[in-house]
């Protein structure tokens, strides 16, 4: 349940490069002259704001996509280990990929690559479109889902490395707070726009088209953008380039830990895979309530979001990181008990809001943290952790469903994100006593 991600220069909107000079996220506290906080700041920018409308139209796109296949594998099989099968399909090849697609990202343009994936995802959706008006087998929809894995793979390191060109870092949260916003908001129109057309269409392959508009929309407004100049790696593809990645997050100890404290905590706790069994056999619904529950913890999140964007950056970042993950896992667990579609509904919303302060916190700090020459290739870790903690948590989900049901896999996920949180509090202590997040340092450019 979480779901998703600045130009370097010394003014807003100026087209340079981040330099030592900009060294600092914040001020000092004591500092007398701290800036006042501007809430609007990323909305400024013109190139931000393009590249936020068409955000939107893709994410949700993806969204109604992903809604309209689970429910249609779930309607063929009634079989929660189908859903989870689903979710294998969407992670294994991203995990596979995840390397050599950040080195693509850090050695090519990464505008280019978003602006191509995009396409892809449109191709994909038209398949599916194909493929459901075809009524086509189950292992049909499987392999389709691991098409468009391979193009996520290679846009969600291009995309998370774009970002940091298009803002300067001084105002980076409130990029990631206001992207986070909008993935959140997009999570909430699709999957009850996909519930509704999905009830009321006599067909579902019309779904997959508004999927494939939204796509192509991101894609034209990616292509409008100016982003600011980025170093490249070298073109050479070893496999000491493609693990740069993992080893500068292993030596920043508090980014490991908030990529490894999400993605146990996600496996554990994840209940977005099972959603369709709950609201037709628990629930007592059909596609619409299917549709409310998905969207359900992305309202939270996008609620959490809007308040973010009014409020200073985070002086207690570590706590609150791990406190942010365990009411996550509270959430979670009253979900797993609740038999009442409103409680349901309200469970699923607070753990979505917890949800997107680990989100946000995270998010800043594995940019704000990296290199940009390495930006790619640790956005590649970072989408190989989040899919492997969403997809092979929907296939533990369902597996464990299948044998002791869908409340004893919930909430014993619930229980086993608490342990994880405490886990990595004591394992990572740098994390936990992390307090406001500073950039790098970048040496000066020539």
């Amino acid at each position: 349940m979480r779901p998703a991600r600045a130009r370097g220069a010394g003014r807003i909107g100026g087209r340079g490069r981040a330099t030592g000079t900009l060294g600092r996220l914040h001020a000092p506290e004591h500092h007398a002259a701290s800036p006042r906080h501007d809430p609007y700041a990323a909305l400024r920018l013109p190139d931000y704001r393009r590249f936020a409308a068409g955000f939107l139209c893709g994410s949700s796109g993806l969204a109604v996509m992903n809604t309209a296949i689970a429910w249609e594998v779930w309607e063929r099989t009634h079989d929660p280990l189908a859903l989870g099968i689903s979710g294998l399909c969407r992670a294994l090849p991203v995990v596979a990929l995840a390397l050599f697609a950040g080195h693509v990202a850090d050695a090519r343009d990464r505008k280019s690559i978003v602006v191509w994936t995009q396409a892809g995802f449109a191709a994909c959706a038209l398949a599916f479109a194909v493929l459901s008006a075809a009524e086509a087998p189950v292992w049909a929809f499987y392999a389709a889902i691991s098409a468009s894995a391979v193009v996520r793979a290679f846009n969600g390191p291009a995309r998370q490395g774009l970002l940091p060109l298009l803002a300067p870092p001084s105002i980076f949260q409130n990029v990631v707070t206001y992207q986070s916003g909008i993935f959140q908001a997009s999570a909430v129109m699709g999957p009850i726009a996909a519930g509704v057309l999905i009830a009321h269409l006599p067909a579902t392959w019309p779904v997959y088209l508004v999927s494939a508009v939204g796509c192509t929309v991101f894609a034209a407004c990616v292509a409008t953008t100016r982003p600011g100049p980025a170093p490249r790696s070298a073109g050479v593809i070893t496999v000491r380039a493609m693990l740069a990645g993992l080893s500068h997050m292993w030596t920043e100890r508090p980014v490991f830990g908030a990529i490894l404290l999400d993605m146990l905590a996600v496996i554990f706790g994840g209940a977005t895979a099972l959603l369709p069994q709950y609201a037709d056999e628990v629930l007592g619904g059909g596609p619409e309530l299917m549709g409310v529950l998905r969207a359900s913890p992305y309202l939270g999140a996008l609620a959490m979001a809007a308040w973010l964007a009014f409020r200073p950056d985070f002086r207690r970042a570590g706590p609150a990181l791990f406190w942010s993950v365990c009411a996550f896992a509270a959430a979670t667990i009253v979900f797993g008990l609740s038999t009442a579609p409103w409680l349901s509904v309200l469970a699923l919303g607070v753990a979505g809001a917890a949800d997107n302060v680990s989100v946000v916190i995270r998010h800043v700090l594995v940019q704000m943290r990296t290199p940009n020459a390495l930006r790619g290739r640790v956005g590649a870790v970072n989408t190989m952790f989040i899919e492997c903690s969403n997809e092979i948590g929907g296939f533990e989900s369902g597996l464990v469903s299948r044998f002791l049901g869908p409340v004893a896999s919930v909430v014993s996920g619930g229980i086993g994100t608490i342990l994880v949180a405490a886990l990595v509090a004591w394992k990572v202590p740098q994390l936990r006593r992390l307090r406001r997040i500073e950039p790098l340092r970048e040496p000066e450019p020539g």
